[in-house]
């Protein structure tokens, strides 16, 4: 019989917070009886929120709190984060993120067992102190590396799965409308990423988006999150009236449109993560990152690269570089076409 209580660590970022869910799906399925927690930031709560498999949500704001240390509002909410902490008093806890903030919070916890990846394969190899459980991962990817956790508790080693069907189960009433009202299914561009180096050039991807439709008969969205108004209108200017833009002012709103569009195209960034998490056909365009830690998890095929001596360095730049501007729009195309013909065509909605 496994540990009752077990918490989870996985904070952020969306992506990454994408690649731990396996880990989630895994615990639920081997031990139905555990409780089970997650410790989020905020900002990537709505993703785990009303999640069938997890009996508690517990919210930070690290980086709010970190500025803002001198409000007594942040004084309050750290209050209440830890208070719920000391409540939830996991048995074990699963460290997903490999670094001190991580390792910090399993201390915090006082758990027994506090588990985590052994020093060399660490974000922050030095954060080991903080685990005494280390676990060897097997296999290169990001989601192997988490699910590499549960060998310490002598779980089987199961296909990842991400239960994409109790992801985002409420969507916004406004998002709905809007689908209904473009009558088709549209391919998804998201041109948006955390780093500059992941941003494929927004001209680039007008013209991917006219090639979509003039070649494959696809119009495009393209998604812009809050503060990516302007790179989403710079692309549908280039698209000669391809694509139309959305703003998505939540994660919810965007997960709507992930999940029904006929295909979601972009860099290495967390939307596209979860539109694959979602089962929705994807085209990822990889640059700093390498297809086989940060790609389309289990389908080579939906990613697209250059081989470069600088390839997958793993480094963060302000601009593109060659290893993603090279890749031509009409190889997006062409790489979408071969897709759809993989995946049948969903229901309009």
């Amino acid at each position: 019989m496994g540990p009752s209580r077990i918490l989870l660590l996985r904070t952020s970022a969306l992506g990454d917070v994408v690649h731990a869910l396996p880990v989630l799906t895994a615990l639920r399925r081997n031990l139905p009886h555990a409780t089970l927690g997650w410790v989020v930031e905020s900002s990537m709560a709505p993703l785990l929120a009303g999640h069938p498999d997890l009996d508690e949500l517990l919210v930070v704001s690290l980086r709010t709190w970190r500025r803002q240390l001198h409000r007594r509002s942040t004084w309050a909410a750290m209050r209440d984060f830890f208070v719920g902490l000391e409540r939830f008093a996991p048995e074990l806890v699963l460290d997903l993120m490999g670094n001190h903030k991580a390792g910090a919070l399993a201390a915090l916890t006082l758990a027994d067992r506090r588990v985590g990846v052994a020093p060399r394969f660490r974000r922050e190899p030095s954060s080991s102190i903080w685990i005494n459980e280390p676990v060897i991962p097997q296999g290169e990817h990001s989601v192997d590396r988490a699910l590499a956790v549960l060998d310490a508790l002598g779980l089987p080693r199961e296909p990842a799965d991400f239960g994409g069907g109790k992801l985002l189960r409420e969507e916004p009433i406004e998002a709905r409308d809007r689908l209904a009202s473009t009558g088709d299914q549209r391919a998804l561009i998201q041109p948006g990423a955390g780093w500059g180096n992941k941003r494929y050039p927004p001209d680039r991807w007008g013209q991917a988006a006219h090639l979509l439709e003039r070649d494959l008969g696809l119009r495009s969205w393209v998604a812009a999150g809050p503060g990516e108004e302007n790179l989403a209108n710079e692309v549908v200017a280039a698209s000669r009236g391809s694509a139309e833009a959305i703003v998505a002012p939540t994660l919810a709103y965007l997960g709507t449109f992930l999940r029904h569009s006929r295909l979601v195209i972009g860099g290495d960034t967390g939307p596209v993560h979860l539109a694959h998490a979602l089962e929705t056909p994807v085209l990822c365009l990889m640059g700093p990152t390498a297809p086989e830690t940060n790609g389309p998890y289990g389908d080579k095929e939906a990613a697209l690269w250059r081989q470069l001596p600088c390839s997958f360095c793993h480094k963060r730049f302000d601009e593109a570089k060659l290893c993603l501007t090279d890749i031509q729009p009409a190889e997006i195309a062409e790489r979408a076409r071969f897709l759809l013909q993989r995946h049948p065509a969903a229901p309009t909605p």
